[in-house]
């Protein structure tokens, strides 16, 4: 386990002493960021261990979901079970979730899946909710920043998103545990029951934020999929003004952070999502 890549010192020591002589099967790292996945098996039983890097903000996120959100799924078997953390050496372990990812699987195109996943989101969401004066706010200044870095988008379409955002009003939001990737990629399917895992982007924001990915991939290829989704939340968080500007927030920060991290499909749909959100401008 000690010659495991992807892990620091202190990382490789916890492990050691939390699983010893544990088994390296699989790498299920993603690539484009500094955390390390790796699939273990110790004492015949099989655990996700996850690990960040030095600039990582996303395991404290995890453990923080895991310690206070996930109870709902968890209870359920439907997220998998925190066994170890520490949030000084960015490292968790799960115990493995059985199951195969909805993304790329033919699962992604039935409704049931969607249904499954909105009667989780809802549970997820439903547990507590606080209203922040200043999260509009907050979010108005997080694009601007991001207008400022590197990125390609035209510049008359960034004069634009700026006259925009500056304009718009910061009314108190209503914020609730929010999964922040929500979409295939984060879902299991076992025996047709659907699962959820990756809470590195875990965070108290508004309801229907988790509405942004699918909304911009899933349910925009097939309307059926939105209909089964929210036929299983229950009801459709999508208040016009606010959406569209979460609309607008999605488009800049898929572009300009996919620009940043050299992923060019991704970054085409970033400005294909701004392009549509100004179109759709509510009146």
């Amino acid at each position: 386990m000690t010659s495991a890549l992807g892990l620091s010192p202190q990382q490789r020591m916890l492990v050691d002493r939390w699983l010893p002589s544990a088994t390296v099967d699989k790498d299920h790292s993603w690539g484009l960021v500094a955390t390390t996945v790796l699939e273990l098996t110790h004492a015949g039983s099989r655990f996700i261990v996850k690990a960040g890097g030095d600039d990582d903000r996303h395991i404290g996120r995890e453990l923080h979901a895991h310690l206070h959100w996930l109870h709902p799924w968890t209870s359920r078997g439907r997220a998998p079970e925190l066994v170890h953390g520490s949030a000084d050496a960015k490292l968790l372990v799960t115990r493995y979730l059985p199951g195969d990812l909805v993304l790329g699987s033919e699962h992604a195109d039935e409704p049931a899946t969607y249904r499954q996943a909105g009667e989780l989101l809802a549970s997820l969401h439903a547990q507590t909710a606080v209203t922040d004066d200043d999260y509009e706010r907050r979010e108005n200044e997080k694009s601007l920043g991001w207008l400022s870095e590197p990125h390609r988008i035209a510049p008359a379409t960034v004069e634009r998103l700026r006259a925009d955002i500056t304009a718009w009003p910061a009314p108190p939001a209503t914020l609730v545990p929010t999964h922040g990737d929500w979409q295939p990629r984060n879902w299991l399917i076992h025996d047709d029951v659907v699962s959820v895992i990756d809470f590195g982007r875990a965070a108290m924001r508004p309801a229907y934020t988790d509405l942004g990915r699918l909304a911009v991939q899933d349910f925009r290829r097939d309307p059926r999929l939105e209909k089964a989704f929210l036929d299983g939340y229950g009801t459709d968080p999508r208040e016009p003004s606010a959406w569209h500007r979460n609309r607008v927030r999605d488009g800049i920060g898929t572009a300009v952070w996919a620009h940043q991290a050299g992923d060019e499909p991704f970054e085409a749909q970033g400005h294909r999502m701004i392009a549509e959100a100004l179109a759709s401008r509510p009146g």
